[in-house]
């Protein structure tokens, strides 16, 4: 009997653990039950939409089949021959795309399309109200380093960013410094980042992750929200934003803000859809009651086009600093995780001559305890000079009172 080998090599390639969950709800499927088509728990699939865990083995192969993220089959050798020979002619042209429509039909009729290499993009209502066509994360050409990439891709998202996190906090300066602290996190982990299908989306959530934290209440600067907008509109949806949780608020503004879809905002969010559907709903709500024209609109679509001209206004309306330039950026995460490295390095020296410093002061041997004092029986206790009698108080008196040089002689005094 002869196996077939499952090695890596022979293994199917997977989309990233977002993509995996959004062919999944494209074809319909809960967790459960590709759960049970593969024969693992939903919370092994769950782990595998997360990017916790990767399927192995036959289980990939199946977990591959069932959302239809299979490769396409290999081109015959004799279309490649024939791309190689001489392309350009009419008759070759029209071979290749009748080959090409022979493969396209021969493939299984539940294969969902295989997802390209860049994801098409959204248009950023929030940060451009009247987008052009071109993706957000330009694909960059091979020939650029990696600073000259995130200098590209800082360049074109930043100031975006900035008005997105303003609209999600409230704060202008904490905005600038969420956008800046997650590009640096993003030059720290470039090679992450650079293979990320969505790049501009990475450093979405890491602001939005640095924006929210509970910890900016504590510090003085960013303890209270900057003063409102004055235009009547404007300070009403901004109101009614910071008043709802940070989670209702994120995930309304990716979803009518933005343009997200709904699972894509679950899986930005770390939420199940089901989640998010019900968090949408509660925002919405909160803004429709002080805003009249959201309150008459009848249809879910309706309302979501009228918040994405409204926070699209609020967020181009508003004043926000601009960001510091990419190498600005690029040098101060640099000079930042030397920081921590030296500051790492220090503690472990200090950690390593504080036990070195035990060791060696300590007790190698084993020293009996001095037992507590008791009373012995038949011996009077100790006790302090009695107490001065008139007498006594008397003679100390008129002792104080001799010469210093001592007492005179004394004559015998015969009767």
């Amino acid at each position: 009997m002869t196996r077939k080998p499952t090695g890596p090599g022979t293994s199917p390639p997977l989309p990233s653990p977002k993509e995996r969950r959004r062919l999944r709800e494209a074809r319909q499927l809960t967790e459960e039950q590709v759960a049970t088509a593969v024969g693992v728990t939903p919370a092994t699939v769950r782990a595998w939409e997360t990017g916790r865990t990767s399927p192995r083995g036959r289980r990939r192969a199946a977990y591959a089949k069932v959302i239809g993220s299979a490769g396409p089959p290999t081109p015959p050798k004799a279309t490649a021959t024939k791309a190689e020979t001489a392309p350009g002619t009419g008759t070759e042209k029209r071979a290749e795309a009748k080959t090409a429509e022979e493969e396209a039909g021969a493939g299984a009729p539940n294969r969902a399309p295989v997802p390209e290499t860049v994801p098409e993009t959204v248009p950023d209502t929030v940060s451009d109200p009247a987008p052009d066509p071109a993706p957000v994360t330009p694909p960059a050409p091979a020939g650029l380093t990696a600073a000259e990439a995130f200098d590209a891709l800082y360049t074109h998202t930043a100031p975006g960013l900035v008005r997105q996190a303003y609209v999600l906090t409230g704060r202008r300066n904490l905005a600038r410094e969420s956008v800046e602290r997650a590009f640096q996190l993003a030059w720290y982990r470039w090679p992450e980042v650079a293979r990320d299908r969505d790049p501009a989306g990475w450093v979405r959530a890491a602001a939005y992750e640095y924006a929210m934290s509970p910890w900016n209440r504590v510090r003085r600067a960013h303890r209270r929200p900057d003063a409102l907008p004055e235009e009547p509109g404007r300070r009403a949806l901004l109101h009614a934003l910071l008043e709802m949780p940070a989670s209702y608020r994120r995930t309304l503004l990716l979803h009518d803000g933005v343009g997200l879809g709904l699972a894509e905002t679950a899986a930005e969010t770390e939420a199940s859809t089901p989640a998010t559907a019900g968090r949408l709903v509660n925002a919405r709500a909160t803004v429709a009651e002080r805003l009249p024209e959201l309150a008459r609109c009848s249809s879910p679509a309706g309302q979501s086009v009228v918040l994405r001209e409204r926070l699209g206004a609020l967020a181009l309306a508003e004043r926000v600093p601009a960001p510091s330039s990419a190498p600005v950026v690029r040098t101060g995460g640099e000079r930042r995780a030397q920081r921590w490295t030296r500051a790492t390095v220090c503690f472990g020296v200090l950690l390593a001559g504080a036990t070195a410093f035990t060791l060696n002061t300590a007790p190698t041997h084993y020293e009996q305890p001095i037992a507590p004092a008791a009373r012995v029986a038949g011996v009077p206790p100790l006790a302090g000079p009695e107490k001065l009698t008139a007498q006594d108080l008397k003679l100390q008196k008129a002792l104080r009172g001799e010469l210093a040089h001592g007492p005179e002689r004394l004559v015998p005094q015969i009767p």
